[in-house]
């Protein structure tokens, strides 16, 4: 498995609602995830916007081409992009910035 973290930056006056979306994500898009192969998949939340996003995959590449082939990531992707700042792409689940591990502590 492939550990992923990535960030995005939620725009500051949408954080609570923010919030309030991921309180009751749709259980077909939890079951999408699922079936896409997202694993322990979290989201962490700084006041400031920054959103650190954390998951595991077998393949990053076809779990996003999975999701893609969704209708309900589609909705989702469309009803989220407001939230963010600066969003290449103009989607969120294409456009997060994937960070390098550096250091894993089972591995050392």
């Amino acid at each position: 498995m492939r550990r992923i973290c990535f960030t995005l930056q939620v725009r500051p006056e949408r954080l609570d609602d923010y919030r309030r979306r991921h309180a009751a994500v749709w259980p077909e898009m939890l079951a999408a995830l699922r079936s896409a192969g997202w694993h322990d998949y979290s989201l962490f939340l700084r006041d400031d916007g920054l959103l650190v996003g954390y998951f595991l995959t077998e393949d990053l590449s076809a779990s996003l081409d999975a999701m893609e082939a969704t209708s309900v990531n589609a909705r989702w992707q469309a009803e989220m992009a407001p939230f963010f700042a600066d969003l290449p792409g103009g989607r969120p689940d294409r456009g997060f910035l994937v960070l390098d591990e550096i250091f894993h502590l089972e591995e050392s």
